[in-house]
C-alpha cells in the first residue's frame, strides 16, 4: 500500500474517528434517553434461565469494570506525572499482569454469558441482534487485549505503552499529531483501539446505556421508599 494511503488511513482511523465515535455515543444517547425512555434498560435474562447468570455476569463485570479503569488511568496519565511512583519498564510490567489477571476473569465471565446467550433457546429467542452483536464485539476486543500481552512481552522498554499514552492523551487535549504516534505499532494494538473505537460508536444503541444509569442516589436515600400511599386504617 503506498504511504500516502497508508498515513490518510492512520490519521482517518486513529486522528479523526475518536472524536466520530464520542460524538455519536454523547448525541445518540441524549436522543435515545429523550425519545424512547422503555428500552433504556439492561434487558436482563435471568428470569429465563438464572443457571450460569450469577456466575458469569460476575465475573464478566468485575473484570471489565476494573479493565476500563485501569485502562483510563493508565493511558490519560501522563510520564511526568506517574515516573514520580514508577519507571515506564515496571508500570509495562503491572499493566501486562495486572491486565492479564482481570482479562482473564473477564473473559471466564463472558465465555459464560455467551454461551448461554447463543445455546440456551428461550434466551436466543428473545435476544436482539444488537444484544448477540455486542457479545461478540466485546470478547473479540477482549481477545484482542490478551493478545496484545504476549506482544508486549516483546518489547519491555515501554515504548509502546508510552506511544499509546502520548496517542490518547492528545485525543483527550485535541492535539494535532496523535495518530502520528501509533502508525508503526502493531496490529493488535491498532486493532484493540479501532474495536474500542467502535463499541463507543455503537453504545447508543446497544443495552450498554444501562451504564449510564448507575442508582448512585439510592445510597445516600434517606429513610424508606414509598411505592403506595397508605389506606385509610392503617
Amino acid at each position: 500500500m503506498p504511504e500516502s494511503i497508508t498515513l490518510f488511513l492512520n490519521h482517518l482511523i486513529f486522528g479523526i474517528y475518536p472524536y466520530l465515535a464520542v460524538l455519536v455515543m454523547v448525541l445518540g444517547s441524549i436522543l435515545r434517553y429523550d425519545r424512547d425512555q422503555y428500552s433504556w434498560k439492561a434487558g436482563s435474562s435471568q428470569i429465563l434461565r438464572s443457571k450460569g447468570m450469577r456466575l458469569g455476569s460476575n465475573l464478566f463485570h468485575i473484570g471489565i469494570i476494573l479493565l476500563f479503569f485501569t485502562h483510563l488511568v493508565g493511558l490519560l496519565t501522563p510520564e511526568s506525572v506517574y515516573h514520580y511512583v514508577i519507571t515506564t519498564e515496571a508500570k509495562q510490567i503491572l499493566a501486562m499482569v495486572g491486565g492479564g489477571i482481570l482479562g482473564g476473569i473477564c473473559f471466564i465471565g463472558l465465555t459464560i454469558l455467551l454461551v448461554r446467550r447463543m445455546t440456551d433457546p428461550r434466551i436466543r429467542a428473545t435476544s436482539k441482534f444488537s444484544d448477540i452483536l455486542l457479545l461478540w464485539l466485546l470478547y473479540i476486543q477482549l481477545i484482542l487485549g490478551l493478545i496484545s500481552i504476549f506482544y508486549s512481552a516483546q518489547h519491555l522498554d515501554g515504548s509502546s505503552m508510552v506511544a499509546l499514552g502520548n496517542w490518547a492523551q492528545h485525543i483527550a487535549t485535541f492535539r494535532s499529531g496523535a495518530a502520528d504516534f501509533i502508525l508503526h505499532e502493531p496490529w493488535v494494538f491498532k486493532a484493540h483501539i479501532f474495536l474500542g473505537l467502535t463499541i463507543f460508536l455503537i453504545f447508543p444503541f446497544t443495552r450498554l446505556v444501562h451504564m449510564l444509569s448507575v442508582p448512585v442516589k439510592y445510597i445516600f436515600r434517606s429513610g424508606y421508599q414509598i411505592v403506595r400511599k397508605r389506606g385509610k386504617g392503617f
